[in-house]
């Protein structure tokens, strides 16, 4: 088979190799080479066997002699590429799909706007505390293919809206798990039904043996579970109801009543949703509750998601920056009783006027970004907006307008493509204005 992979970014890359390995005839297109370590991958690739061309191509040409394309998960609908493949009717399918139908393993995908890293690492945990081999791996960071030829028990995928574009009926995990569903990636996928039906693709394909696990409480995701051709088992993140997981005090309770997880209360709703998810997730796989409670106990708050970073004259400052849409923005903003919130960037084609709702928990607004504007507008009338030119700035401005007991928050509701290369860039910066403000005050 012939196979056309666009990209030779850190899946690009996985991808040739894997293809490769089983004996394909592969091709890849780089339209941007020359990103760090870049060259190492040049290398790798060639020294595999794999064609490389750099540019963009005559996309019609070149796929008149492939069998298969296999985009990098960031290449849009609308590239010359992905048309010209619908065109000559080339079957498209991403890494994803290619590695949930290779695992000779269950598979648990687990999606959502929000918590999806989260959700993913806790289910590793859990399994891997019951004795499991199971990997996190996908959107989280390590690419699936990557570990698909490993002697596993388990893998454990986080699927991005990206990813699940390409997915085939190939695409078939056991347990498929929905967290939640908000507008995000508008400027991709081109409408919020476009977005919500690719992120339906995680249990599209379910055999009915298959396991879905929806979130009760957000109604866009009940509607979809209601086409779900397995079972759909129910999480929420308060009381336990007849057919759905849930918090009885501290305790986790499945439907039925019987306990699965204690441990000590979550600061947050959505700290709630995400350890009832996981709990439900493994429980499917038959993890134990005293492994699942183990795991959740011991569970460190993964990096840029709510994660303090100092303190100082009574003020907290976390660092959110993985909330990339107003949907996480608020779920952050609803843990804190006081916030001085530092909110901009790209907003990927969402209306950030959501972000009003918190406008009783916000003491002011601090606007980073190249369109601060977006943000005024969102609060115009509520909040006080400041605007600022960069990060130290931010900071600088936030510590001066909180008060003892306020928390300073990065929850930017936007991606950060303005100012910075990754959403971790961004949470590294504030952290390390943060330090600098702080260096010479008691904490």
């Amino acid at each position: 088979m012939r196979v056309l992979v666009i990209g030779l970014r850190a899946t690009g890359a996985v991808v040739a190799g894997w293809l490769r390995a089983r004996g394909d005839d592969v091709v890849v297109v780089e339209e941007d080479p020359g990103q760090p370590g870049y060259a190492d991958r040049l290398a790798a690739a060639r020294g595999a066997g794999v064609t490389v061309l750099e540019g963009a191509p005559d996309w019609a040409q070149l796929l008149t002699s492939c069998d298969l394309m296999v985009p990098s998960p960031g290449v849009r609908p609308t590239h010359a590429a992905m048309l010209a493949a619908g065109e000559a009717r080339v079957p498209v399918r991403g890494d994803l799909d290619l590695a949930v139908e290779a695992a000779r393993v269950p598979v648990v995908a687990i999606t959502g706007t929000n918590g999806k890293s989260t959700v993913t690492a806790l289910v590793s945990a859990m399994l891997e505390r019951a004795g499991l081999r199971a990997p996190a791996v996908g959107n989280i960071g390590r690419v699936a293919l990557d570990a698909v030829e490993e002697d596993l028990d388990v893998l454990v995928v986080e699927a991005s809206s990206f990813q699940l574009h390409t997915a085939t009926p190939a695409f078939a995990p056991e347990i498929a798990v929905l967290l939640n569903l908000a507008e995000d990636h508008l400027d991709w996928h081109g409408s919020f039904d476009a977005y919500v039906a690719d992120k339906r693709r995680v249990f599209a394909y379910q055999p009915p043996s298959g396991v879905l696990v929806a979130n009760a409480d957000d109604p866009v995701v009940a509607r979809l579970a209601a086409e779900a051709s397995g079972h759909v088992a129910w999480f929420g993140a308060g009381p336990p109801g007849p057919r759905a997981a849930g918090w009885r005090g501290d305790e986790l309770v499945d439907a039925e009543g019987a306990v699965l997880l204690r441990a000590p209360a979550a600061s947050a709703p959505h700290d709630r949703a995400n350890l009832a998810a996981a709990a439900v997730s493994a429980r499917a796989l038959r993890a134990g509750p005293d492994a699942i409670g183990a795991a959740a106990r011991a569970f460190t708050r993964l990096h840029h998601r709510a994660e303090p970073v100092g303190k100082a004259d009574g003020v907290l400052f976390v660092d959110d920056s993985k909330a990339t849409n107003p949907h996480a923005a608020l779920a952050a903003v609803g843990g804190f009783p006081s916030v001085v919130l530092l909110a901009g960037g790209v907003s990927k084609g969402v209306d950030l006027g959501a972000l009003r709702s918190v406008a009783d928990r916000l003491r002011a607004v601090v606007a980073i970004g190249d369109t601060p504007e977006e943000v005024e507008s969102a609060f115009a009338g509520t909040v006080p907006t400041r605007r600022a030119a960069s990060m130290g700035e931010a900071v600088r401005i936030a510590a001066e307008l909180a008060a003892p007991g306020d928390t300073v928050l990065l929850s930017p509701a936007c991606a950060s493509f303005d100012w910075y290369d990754s959403y971790e860039a961004r949470g590294d910066d504030f952290r390390h204005e943060v330090e600098r403000l702080t260096s010479g005050t008691r904490r």
